[in-house]
């Protein structure tokens, strides 16, 4: 009894506001379906390394010793000594795009680009309310809505907020659905959504998709080789699917890797939630620069659409640009709803997938730069 007194005065308000976090995590996660994967162990984890005296941190333990916590031990070594979950967790998502419509399509790539706008406008912004260069850095990565992304980035930069970021991340990338539409409505009109663009399905060749992966990778190496390693795994989680002799392995990352990977990482990252870290005033503005950021990465893709119509003959929709992020496929399925909400037979997907798998590599090479950069600028 003595023991459970000491451990019920032992929590303190903040830990009860990390519950209620947890909590709201896990309701998202089982009542509305977002990103239930991977919200659902971050609530639980949440939970678990705000306990009093939490044996999943280590901790130092009278007339023992040094305890050793298994969520402390899987950041360690996981996230902080080598970035392997999330990195591993590439894998997966490789090999569950379909390159084609973006290769049958190459001007998509242009939106993949353009839609990364928001991650340096809110880079600035985070310096001016004076989070420092790597915080900044990171709390901007938010708006590619690509939480691996995000939390290698973060932690590679050794930023104090990987909690968080990474809980901003996810649930940005799971309110794609909610957030999406408004941003789009914000800046085209009735006549600009009506804008139709039938698929003409272009060849692309075996040999095509297997080159593809192969030459990103080397591009990626020499234009930003900090983002090797993201975009490396990215792509041969592709070639494993596209190479066609690896069809066990490319189904294996897809479902067993991917859902494990994910699962590790939502309960890992948790380690970074704890009250003493996540309780604060910070939090609260990096939730709110983290949609900004996302908003206007939407706005990014949508008004470079816009640009470019100028010029073109056959126009494009805009609504294509915001699936320049990196939300796969969730954004790209925002666009064809809003595109049949306004005209039942305006298809818009395919096109949607082409800018929706640019933003994937787009958002790994964006990273890449940020960590290449962001070094440099401090020194």
């Amino acid at each position: 009894m003595e023991f459970l007194y000491s451990g019920l005065l032992s929590i303190t308000w903040q830990m009860l506001v990390m519950y209620a976090v947890g909590g709201l995590l896990i309701w998202l996660a089982i009542a509305k379906d977002f990103e239930p994967a991977l919200l659902l162990p971050m609530g639980f984890g949440a939970i678990l390394v705000n306990l009093p005296a939490s044996g999943v941190l280590n901790q130092m333990v009278e007339n023992v010793g040094e305890t050793s916590g298994i969520i402390q031990w899987l950041f360690e070594v996981g996230i902080e000594a080598s970035e392997a979950l999330p990195l591993l967790l590439f894998i997966g998502i490789g090999a569950m795009i379909d390159f084609g419509p973006l290769l049958s399509n190459p001007k998509m790539f242009l939106f993949g680009a353009a839609a990364q706008f928001g991650i340096f406008v809110v880079i600035i912004a985070a310096v001016l309310l004076g989070f420092d260069l790597k915080d900044a850095a990171s709390i901007g990565m938010i708006g590619a809505a690509d939480g691996p992304t995000s939390i290698l980035v973060s932690q590679v930069l050794k930023s104090r907020y990987v909690g968080p970021i990474a809980v901003a991340a996810y649930s940005y990338m799971s309110l794609v659905p909610l957030v999406q539409p408004v941003a789009i409505k914000m800046v085209t009109t009735k006549k600009e959504r009506l804008i139709r663009m039938p698929y003409q399905p272009g060849n692309v060749s075996k040999l095509t998709r297997i080159l593809f992966p192969i030459i990103v990778t080397f591009i990626a190496g020499i234009v930003a080789p900090m983002s090797v390693a993201l975009v490396g795994f990215l792509m041969f989680g592709n070639l494993l699917r596209e190479c066609g002799v690896l069809g066990r392995l490319s189904d294996t990352a897809q479902n067993v890797l991917a859902n494990l990977i994910t699962l590790l990482l939502g309960i890992t990252i948790a380690f970074s939630m704890r009250a003493e870290m996540f309780v604060t005033w910070q939090t609260l503005l990096i939730m709110g620069l983290g949609l900004v950021a996302f908003v206007f990465d939407s706005i990014g893709g949508v008004l470079f659409a816009k640009f470019l119509n100028l010029f073109l003959k056959n126009k494009i929709n805009p609504m294509v640009g915001a699936a320049g992020i990196s939300a796969f496929p969730m954004s790209a399925r925002v666009v064809q709803k809003l595109g049949l909400k306004e005209d039942p037979t305006n298809h818009l997907l395919m096109h949607a997938i082409g800018a929706n798998v640019s933003g994937q590599i787009a958002s790994v090479l964006a990273g890449g730069m940020i960590l290449y950069l962001v070094p440099q600028l401090i020194r």
